[in-house]
């Protein structure tokens, strides 16, 4: 059974990282309700797999690994019923909008183009443009450093082609 003072210490460090489980929700959800629902998915995996967080690497990193799992896992069991949050109308407003500048227009496309990767791949683009090093998403991911590099470039030229493809 866990202890008071362990409940404490996962409680704390959570409040501290939190913005992680709310970056993944947003990225594999499309409405409020089920960005909530997902969020207490992931505290609660969180919850139970934190007595076997050993520290080998930072609570954040481990977090963010558990948090993508357990959303990559439920979008998987719920694909036909729902959308990803990148398909939403928020974004196709900013490409059908008449008053919307250029600069919106090409993050609505960049928007779209991410959405078509798969779950591996949006994991990684999410990674990397929050700042994590090769080493930090290879962990996170649970692929090679090389491999993430790799996988960087295919994504690159990925977004670049579905992007100019419209």
């Amino acid at each position: 059974m866990k202890t008071t003072n362990q409940e404490q210490e996962f409680s704390k460090r959570v409040k501290e990282s939190q913005g992680i489980i709310h970056k993944v929700c947003r990225m594999y959800c499309d409405n409020e309700e089920y960005r909530k629902d997902l969020f207490q998915e992931i505290l609660i995996q969180l919850w139970k797999s934190y007595p076997s967080f050993r520290g080998d690497s930072k609570f954040s990193t481990w977090m963010y690994r558990v948090a993508i799992n357990v959303a990559i896992q439920d979008f998987r069991k719920a694909k036909k019923k729902r959308q990803l949050f990148f398909q939403t109308n928020i974004f196709k407003e900013s490409l059908e909008g008449n008053s919307k500048e250029f600069q919106d227009e090409k993050m609505g496309l960049m928007h779209q183009a991410i959405a078509n990767l798969n779950d591996v791949e949006k994991a990684i683009v999410m990674l990397h443009l929050d700042e994590k090093s090769n080493e930090e998403i290879a962990e996170i991911v649970g692929i090679s450093q090389n491999y993430v590099r790799v996988k960087m470039n295919r994504i690159k030229t990925k977004l670049s082609k579905n992007i100019n493809k419209n």
